[in-house]
C-alpha cells in the first residue's frame, strides 16, 4: 500500500509536468525512470533491511531520497495548482491556455529548493522550545518544576550516533528536574542501532529519566528494546506510574503503552492500571505516545497529557491530514475537556518522510506553574 500511495505524486508529475515539456524524448524517458526510482524509496528501504521503517543505506543516500521524494510531492501539489489556475483561465477567457515551459521550470525549482529546506529543517538537532503550563491544584513545592520532553527520536541511519549525542548533550545542559521520552526512540533492531542509541545512557536529570514505548518500538522487538533502555538507566512507565515528592507533597508521572501494542500480542494501554493507587489529590501528568485518547484521560482526572506521534503534521497546511486519525490533535497545546494536552512536534521524525516546513522539531522544556 505504501508503494502505491507514494507512486501517485510521481505519476502526476510525469504525466502533467514532465511530458508536456518541449525537451527531447530521450531526456523525458530518462527523467521518468529517475522519478519512478525516487518514488519507490520505501520499497528500496524494505529491500535494504526487511522493513520500510528502517532504511539501512548510508546517511547521504537517505537524505537524497528524502529530498527527491519531497521535491516530487511539492511539485505535484504545485502542478495541481497550476492545472486549476489554467482551467479557471480557460473558463473565464474561453479557448485554450498554453503554459510556457519557463513556468514549469519555475515551479520545479521552487519545489526543489523548498524540499532542500524541509530536509535540512527535519534532520537538524532541534532548537529549545520553552512552554509554560499552568496546572490546577499544583502544590507550591512544584511551582516552577521543569521537565524536558523528548519524543519521536527515530534513531536510525538518518539520525545516527552523532545526532543522538548532540541531543543528549543539549538536553543535559538544560539541567531540568525530570526528562520524559514519549516513545518512538528507534527505527531498527538492537543489532542495527546499538551504537546509535548508546549516547542515551548518559541522559540525566535530577528526578531521573522516564519513558514509554511508541508504536515503532513494536516493529523491532519490543521486549528486547524495553530491556535495553532499562539497562541504560531509563525507567519504563508501561501502564504504570511513579511519584515525585517535594517536602511531603506529590506529583504523579504516569505512562501507558501504545495503542498498537495489542497488534503484536503485548499489553494494550491501560490507564486504570497506570493510575492504580496514585496518591489522592496529587496532580497527574500522563505520558501517552498518541494523543487521540486525551479526552478519556481527562475524564480520569489527568491534568496534563504529553504526547507525540504526529510529528506536528510536518508541513503546514498538509498537517490537517493528520487531525482526524489523532482525535483532532496535531501540534501544540490543546484544552481537552479541561485537561491540558501538549502534542510535541517531535525531536526528530521517521526517515521515510523527513521533511518539515512550518512545523519545526523541538527540544521541549516544560515549566509547570500554579493556576486557578
Amino acid at each position: 500500500m505504501f508503494h502505491i500511495i507514494f507512486s501517485v505524486p510521481s505519476l502526476l508529475v510525469i504525466g502533467r509536468f514532465l511530458w508536456p515539456l518541449h525537451i527531447p524524448l530521450l531526456v523525458k524517458a530518462g527523467a521518468t525512470v529517475l522519478l519512478l526510482v525516487a518514488s519507490q524509496y520505501l520499497l528500496w528501504s524494505r529491500l535494504s533491511s526487511g522493513s520500510v521503517f528502517s532504511p539501512e543505506f548510508p546517511r547521504p543516500i537517505v537524505i537524497l531520497f528524502n529530498w527527491a521524494f519531497g521535491a516530487i510531492l511539492l511539485l505535484a501539489l504545485f502542478q495541481l495548482a497550476l492545472d486549476a489556475g489554467t482551467l479557471i483561465a480557460m473558463l473565464v477567457w474561453g479557448g485554450s491556455v498554453v503554459v510556457p515551459d519557463i513556468v514549469r521550470y519555475g515551479i520545479a525549482t521552487l519545489a526543489a529548493v523548498l524540499a532542500a529546506i524541509g530536509v535540512a529543517q527535519a534532520i537538524r538537532v532541534p532548537p529549545l522550545k520553552d512552554v509554560e503550563i499552568g496546572l490546577r491544584d499544583l502544590p507550591p513545592q512544584f511551582d516552577g518544576y521543569r521537565l524536558l520532553q523528548l519524543t519521536d527520536l527515530h534513531i536510525s541511519r538518518l539520525f545516527p550516533q552523532a545526532w543522538t549525542r548532540a541531543v543528549v548533550e543539549r538536553s543535559n545542559a538544560l539541567a531540568v528536574d525530570l526528562i520524559v521520552v514519549t516513545g518512538d526512540f528507534i527505527d531498527g533492531t538492537i543489532a542495527a542501532r546499538r551504537d546509535d542509541v548508546e549516547p542515551l545512557r548518559t541522559l540525566h536529570a535530577t528526578d531521573g529519566v522516564y519513558f514509554i514505548p511508541g508504536n515503532h518500538e513494536y516493529f523491532f522487538g519490543y521486549d528486547a528494546w524495553m530491556r535495553h533502555f532499562t539497562e541504560m538507566g531509563m525507567r519504563p512507565l508501561a501502564n504504570a506510574h511513579t511519584v515525585i515528592e517535594r517536602d511531603g507533597r506529590s506529583l504523579v508521572i504516569a505512562g501507558v503503552t501504545d495503542l498498537s501494542a495489542s497488534e503484536t500480542g503485548h499489553p494494550a494501554p491501560d490507564l486504570m492500571a497506570a493510575l492504580d493507587h496514585v496518591p489522592i489529590g496529587a496532580p497527574i501528568v500522563l505520558l501517552d505516545h498518541q494523543p487521540r485518547n486525551a479526552r478519556a484521560a481527562a475524564a480520569r482526572g489527568v491534568v496534563l497529557q504529553l504526547s507525540g506521534h504526529t510529528h506536528g503534521g510536518m508541513i503546514l497546511g498538509l498537517d490537517r491530514l493528520f487531525a482526524k486519525p489523532n482525535g483532532g490533535f496535531v501540534s501544540g497545546r490543546y484544552d481537552a475537556e479541561g485537561m491540558t494536552l501538549y502534542v510535541n512536534n517531535g525531536t526528530a521524525l521517521w526517515a521515510g518522510f523527513a521533511l518539515r516546513l512550518g512545523r519545526p522539531s523541538e527540544l521541549t522544556r516544560i515549566t509547570l506553574s500554579r493556576s486557578g
